[in-house]
């Protein structure tokens, strides 16, 4: 790539595995944040990356970053939204509207706002989650919300072209976003997933970075969303 690479949410787990691997490949990788504790930390670590504080809700100061690295070849976007899960009658809805707001309408105007300042072939890589796909009860807020943003792909990928569009849909992941639970207790976790995965284990970050470059620079592919949950979709937890 001749020109910078942006990852939106790349300072910490599959954003920031990413963020590495592309720049391992030779590119210039710009990482942003609303964070200041982790943009500090890769700032410290990370002398390959440029780390950016940002809110990604921020539309004029999403356009202001974009700007100031035009062209940019490629877009990744790795935001989360953790709340929503619940079953349908106890399912809390006001948990489920803050999931959207940090990861589907934050996607949205990132998407919008970068939009004038990408390359005419530049690549945008979304990352939704195999909840979208799965049959798993008391999935079906965090679902919808995982399957609204691979959803923007397809439509997108007709609209923008030449430039591409695609999205990873990972599963299980063993990413900071799991620190919220106690060490045994999340040990024990991965290690019964692990069991009912067809793969036998859970995803790595990096396994999942993986995915995301190939869609980043793979110049034949748009309009796809790839599977890589470790057979998730077909697990029985």
């Amino acid at each position: 790539m001749s020109h910078p690479v942006l990852v939106v949410g790349g300072t910490s787990g599959v954003g920031l595995a990413a963020a590495r691997r592309l720049a391992a490949n030779g590119a210039t990788v710009h990482v942003a944040s609303r964070d200041a504790a982790k943009v500090a930390a890769v700032g410290d670590t990370e002398p390959k990356l440029v780390a950016h504080r940002l809110d990604g809700g921020d539309a004029s100061a999403v356009a202001e970053l974009a700007a100031g690295l035009a062209p940019l070849d490629a877009l990744v976007i790795t935001l989360a939204g953790s709340e929503g899960s619940g079953t349908l009658a106890e399912l809390d809805l006001a948990s489920l509207r803050r999931a959207f707001e940090a990861k589907y309408w934050p996607t949205l105007t990132v998407l919008q706002n970068v939009l004038p300042h990408l390359a005419e072939r530049a690549s945008i890589t979304l990352v939704g989650a195999v909840s979208a796909h799965a049959f798993l009860p008391g999935g079906a807020g965090i679902g919808s919300l995982n399957a609204a943003v691979e959803a923007l792909v397809r439509p997108l990928a007709a609209e923008l072209a030449p430039r591409r569009v695609n999205a990873i849909s990972p599963g299980l992941i063993d990413t900071p976003w799991w620190n919220g639970l106690p060490e045994q207790e999340r040990e024990a976790w991965f290690s019964t997933a692990a069991k009912a995965l067809p793969v036998g284990h859970v995803s790595t970050a990096d396994e999942i970075a993986e995915a995301v470059v190939f869609a980043a620079t793979n110049t034949s592919m748009t309009g796809a969303v790839i599977n890589i949950d470790g057979g998730a979709r077909f697990a029985r937890f």
